[in-house]
C-alpha cells in the first residue's frame, strides 16, 4: 500500500513539473503594427493576441501611433507606442528615421520578447533592423498581396534581402511565394488567418432579407463603384431588393454623389462602421467582394462562416481562390468585370436553390477555419522558431 502511494506520489511529482515547464515554456510575445484601427490586418493581431495571452504567454502590443476607432485589447496585453513624440522629432528626415529605429530597438532591448511578429510593408523592415544584436526572434508576415506591400524594384529588392535574416516568415497564399526570390519563398510558411470567434454560430435558414451586403473600407481599391453600378442595374428587375455597404473610407462622398445621381438614394445605404457586423448581416441574401487586390479577405471569410452566398473577385495574389470553389461554395468572377458582377447577381437572386446551395457549402468553413484550429497552428510555429 506504501508503495503505491509512494508511486501515485512520484507519478503526480512528474505531472506538476510537466505542467510548470509548459507554463515556464510560455514565455514572450511581441505584436508589432501601425496601430489598432479596424481592418483587417488589425483585428488578426488582436485576436491572435488574446489566444497567446489565453494560453499563458506574456504579451504586448507594440503599434507605431494611436488612431480613432481602434479594437480593444483584452486586460493584461499591455500597449507601448513607438513612434517618436512631437518633443522628439527634429527637422531632418534621416535623423528622424534613425530616432524612430533606435526607439524600437530600445523597446526590444528593454522588454526583451522571445518572438515578435510584425506585418505589412516597412513594418517587417523595421523590425527585422530593429531586433539584430537583441534575444527577440523577428518573424514578418504578408497578409495583403504582395506586389501591393512592396511595389516597385526598390521595395521588392530589399525584402529579398532583408527577409532571410527574419526567423520566421509567414505567407498566406501559395501564389505569394512567387513575388519573392528562391531563398524567401523556401522558408517561408504558408498560415491563414483564423475565423473571427463571434462568426462562429449556426448558418440562418429561414426566409433571408432582401437585401445585397458588403464590408470593406470605402476606398478605390475595393471598387464600390463598380458594386453601385452594377445593382443600379439590376434594381427595376428586383425592386423590393437595397444594397448596403459597411465601413468607412475617403470615398464616402464620391460613392454617396454617385448613388444620388443613379436615383438610388432609398436603395443603397452607407451606414459607415458598426460594431455588431455578424448580427446585420447574418440574414442577408448575397454579400458582394469586388476588390480589385486583397491578401485573403477577413470580411469574406465572415461572410462564408454566416452562410451567405458569396460573390468575389478573382484577386491576383490568389486570396479569393484560397477559400472559394468557383461553383461549390461561392462564385467567382474577374476582377473589374461589371458585366460579370451584373450577370452573377442576376443568377443567385432569381435562383434562390443555387443561391442556398452555395450559401450551405461555404459555412462549412467554420471547420477549415476555427479559431481554435488555426491559432494552433500558429502557435507550433512560434513555438518551434522559440525553440530553435
Amino acid at each position: 500500500m506504501k508503495e503505491k502511494l509512494r508511486q501515485n506520489e512520484l507519478n503526480n511529482n512528474k505531472k506538476n513539473n510537466n505542467a510548470e515547464k509548459k507554463r515556464e515554456f510560455a514565455g514572450k510575445l511581441a505584436f508589432y503594427i501601425g496601430s489598432l484601427h479596424k481592418g483587417g490586418a488589425e483585428r488578426v493581431f488582436v485576436n491572435l493576441a488574446e489566444y497567446f495571452q489565453n494560453k499563458g504567454y506574456e504579451i504586448i502590443m507594440v503599434t507605431q501611433y494611436r488612431k480613432e476607432e481602434e479594437y480593444e485589447l483584452a486586460d493584461g496585453i499591455r500597449r507601448i507606442i513607438s513612434d517618436i513624440t512631437p518633443e522628439e522629432t527634429g527637422t531632418d528626415r534621416v535623423r528622424n528615421f534613425y530616432r524612430r529605429l533606435k526607439k524600437l530597438h530600445l523597446i526590444w532591448k528593454k522588454e526583451q520578447p522571445d518572438l515578435v511578429l510584425s506585418c505589412a510593408g516597412k513594418n517587417n523592415f523595421m523590425t527585422i533592423v530593429t531586433t539584430m544584436f537583441t534575444r527577440t526572434k523577428p518573424v514578418v508576415s504578408v497578409v495583403g498581396e504582395a506586389k501591393e506591400e512592396y511595389p516597385g524594384r526598390l521595395m521588392r529588392f530589399l525584402a529579398n534581402l532583408l527577409f532571410p535574416f527574419a526567423a520566421g516568415v509567414i505567407l498566406q497564399t501559395e501564389r505569394s511565394g512567387e513575388f519573392f526570390s528562391t531563398r524567401v519563398s523556401k522558408m517561408a510558411v504558408i498560415l491563414p488567418n483564423s475565423l473571427n470567434p463571434l462568426f462562429m454560430r449556426e448558418r440562418f435558414r429561414g426566409e433571408r432579407e432582401k437585401r445585397i451586403v458588403s464590408v470593406g473600407r470605402l476606398d478605390a481599391n475595393k471598387n464600390h463603384e463598380m458594386m453601385i453600378r452594377a445593382f443600379a442595374g439590376l434594381a427595376d428587375r428586383y425592386p423590393d431588393y437595397t444594397l448596403t455597404i459597411y465601413g468607412e473610407g475617403e470615398l464616402r462622398e464620391a460613392l454617396e454623389k454617385l448613388i444620388a445621381s443613379l436615383g438610388m438614394k432609398n436603395r443603397i445605404f452607407l451606414p459607415g462602421v458598426i460594431p455588431d457586423v455578424a448580427d446585420q448581416i447574418g440574414r442577408a441574401s448575397l454579400f458582394l467582394l469586388v476588390s480589385y487586390s486583397e491578401g485573403v479577405s477577413n470580411a469574406l471569410i465572415e461572410a462564408m462562416a454566416l452562410g451567405l452566398p458569396v460573390i468575389a473577385t478573382d484577386v491576383p495574389g490568389g486570396g479569393t481562390q484560397e477559400l472559394i470553389r468557383h461553383g461549390v461554395d461561392g462564385w467567382v468572377i474577374p476582377t473589374g468585370d461589371e458585366a460579370a458582377l451584373t450577370k452573377a447577381m442576376d443568377m443567385l437572386l432569381s435562383d434562390r436553390e443555387l443561391a442556398d446551395r452555395l450559401g450551405e457549402r461555404a459555412h462549412r468553413i467554420q471547420e477549415r477555419l476555427a479559431p481554435e484550429r488555426v491559432n494552433g497552428q500558429w502557435q507550433a510555429y512560434f513555438e518551434r522558431i522559440i525553440r530553435t
